[in-house]
């Protein structure tokens, strides 16, 4: 006579579904294991991807000169001629917002890259050389005690207006920021154990802060560039609005929504549509910054 299984084997063989009921789940690539832990990064970089797209490609979307002037055709609502209407002097504010987003871009990414360089040049000198520290914070100090745009408009109201011009003054009022960002990692780093082995061997200083300082300084760095860049962009949107950013015969969006705030209550759409492609600019760089925070940082990730 068999024996009965214990009554708990019972239990689970009646109630227990199985095994071919749960099929064992297919492993995900890295691919999809990167999008589904870092949704900022992906929006971020797929926006600014498609902004840079249209800046590259904005000829071969529109055959329209956007400077081109046709009274006869001014102040058009958006229609199937014209996708985003004209302006007051008829010229077309589609090929203008196309051709506008190059030179925020340009903008964002010439600051994020002479403020980045020249800040990091500085941050290394003034945190690794004590001697040098006070004197260069205190100069930094007093430009970060100007508001950006303000220095901004006196630096235009000197060299004229320009596209170079607007570079240049947005990039010297972001440098401070990001001296103070790095200096304040090198202080960090050279109190490091393989800092003091380094000098302890003999090392030079150039071969350190070439070899275990700047390194560690980049991540940090990155990501400060990201919020510069869209920090510049929204200053040269102000100075063009303003009339001290690019010359009016450059479009750009800041010179469209100026042209347009005189009536922009009867025809909204001349301010509208280049303040939105403003706010998504700055948009996907805000989060491709936020999403490579949390890859280079993650002990600063949400979550974590």
């Amino acid at each position: 006579m068999n024996a009965m299984p214990p009554p708990s084997d019972m239990r689970r063989s009646i109630f227990e579904p199985p095994a071919a009921v749960y099929p064992p789940r297919k492993p995900r690539g890295p691919a999809l294991r990167f999008v589904l832990n870092h949704p900022n990064v992906v929006i971020g970089a797929t926006l600014l991807v498609l902004l840079v797209a249209i800046a590259i490609f904005a000829p071969l979307l529109t055959p329209v000169d956007p400077t081109a002037i046709a009274p006869a055709k001014r102040n058009r609502p958006p229609s199937a001629e014209y996708w985003f209407g004209t302006d007051q002097v008829g010229r077309d504010l589609y090929a203008r917002v196309l051709y506008g987003t190059r030179i925020s871009l340009l903008v964002g990414f010439s600051v994020a890259i002479i403020a980045s360089v020249i800040g990091l040049a500085i941050g290394l000198f003034s945190g690794f050389l004590r001697f040098a520290d006070a004197i260069v914070m205190r100069i930094m100090d007093g430009l970060m005690s100007i508001p950006p745009i303000l220095l901004a408009i006196a630096m235009m109201a000197f060299s004229g207006a320009s596209v170079r011009n607007v570079i240049v003054a947005i990039a010297v009022a972001e440098v401070p920021r990001v001296a103070r960002l790095v200096r304040g990692v090198v202080l960090t780093l050279r109190e490091q154990p393989y800092v003091d082995a380094a000098i302890a061997s003999g090392t030079r200083t150039p071969m350190i802060i070439w070899r275990h300082i700047l390194p560690n300084t980049m991540a940090p760095m990155t990501v400060q560039a990201t919020y510069i860049c869209a920090s510049a962009m929204i200053v040269e949107a102000i100075l063009s609005f303003i009339g001290a950013g690019t010359p009016p015969t450059i479009p750009s969006w800041g010179n469209i929504m100026a042209e347009g705030r005189a009536i922009w209550e009867v025809k909204p759409y001349i301010v509208l549509i280049p303040a939105v492609f403003l706010s998504v600019t700055v948009l996907a760089v805000n989060l491709l910054g936020d999403g490579l925070r949390d890859i280079l940082d993650p002990r600063g990730a949400k979550g974590h």
